[in-house]
């Protein structure tokens, strides 16, 4: 697995809050530098593992591809329906350009075509043909393998984890993260722990999931790294413990833990800006299980 996208998410929020600055000071609209870093993001992730491996310095080179755009942007006599199109156009050929790395990337292995299928078909909703084309086999074999993956899935959450020991769980790898304690935060993952990362194309993340103890866990703690701005609570997320991440007063991060027999089976890790608004609204303290993620010297 190349961790080459795995950033902090202080330095995250700096860069995506230094694109939306240059850009709007350059188009002079809110809206339209929205648009403009979501492209930008969306040709970063357009590029090959490899290729982004070999940026030294990722954040210029988004700054140099969102001034460019910009620059296009500004040429144009008129940006009514011809700039639709043009969106559209992009729109397309981005979903081919994904759907062809993920068909070079995807290993030739059962345990991957079942995790792909069932997060595309059941949590992300996809059409049974989009899910087909994307994993690069027939229909039928693709809803085999998403109910095979959900059926395991059922089984291993047949007995579901008492409220108070998924709250252990959590806090513990709330610990684990702040005091950047891999060995602890391995063993509170199975071993073949998921880990997903939601950055809507608008932050740079993980682009795919990451799996396995140790992958997750070293995922988790660059996410997490030190900085003073930055702390770790323990609040509720979709009704059962999961982990806040604010970087000074804004809502970074929120992660949801899915717990079995006391070991975390998948973490989900929204970083969307979007998603993110309600969280950052009226928001009251954090609770007693905030704190820095690096302790105070």
């Amino acid at each position: 697995m190349d961790h080459a996208d795995a950033v902090p998410v202080a330095e995250l929020l700096d860069e995506r809050r230094y694109l939306l600055e240059v850009t709007c000071w350059m188009l002079g609209d809110a809206r339209e530098a929205e648009t403009v870093a979501a492209e930008t993001y969306r040709r970063w992730y357009g590029l090959s593992d490899a290729r982004r491996g070999q940026i030294a310095a990722p954040r210029y080179w988004l700054a140099k591809t969102a001034g460019a755009i910009c620059l296009g942007l500004l040429a144009r006599p008129s940006r009514g329906a011809s700039q639709k199109d043009t969106e559209r156009r992009r729109t397309d050929a981005a979903l081919e350009k994904e759907v062809s790395r993920v068909r070079r990337n995807a290993p030739d292995s059962r345990a991957p075509a079942e995790r792909a299928a069932f997060v595309l078909n059941d949590v992300s909703g996809a059409a049974s043909e989009s899910v087909a084309d994307i994993v690069g086999r027939p229909e039928s074999a693709c809803a085999e393998l998403a109910d095979r993956a959900g059926r395991g899935l059922r089984c291993r959450r047949s007995r579901p984890t008492p409220p108070d020991d998924h709250d252990l769980v959590a806090r513990a790898v709330r610990e684990a993260c702040v005091h950047e304690d891999a060995e602890l935060l391995e063993s509170l993952l199975c071993p073949d722990a998921t880990a997903f990362f939601d950055g809507g194309g608008k932050v740079r993340t993980l682009s795919r999931p990451v799996h396995g103890t140790r992958q997750v866990a070293r995922s988790l703690l660059t996410l997490l790294a030190r900085h003073p701005r930055t702390a770790l609570a323990t609040q509720p997320v979709n009704g059962r413990t999961g982990l806040v991440v604010r970087y000074g007063p804004q809502v970074a991060a929120v992660i949801s833990l899915d717990i079995a027999e006391e070991r975390v089976v998948q973490v989900w890790v929204v970083l969307n800006p979007d998603k993110l608004r309600s969280w950052n609204q009226n928001q009251p303290p954090a609770p007693g299980g905030a704190g820095p993620s690096r302790p105070r010297t």
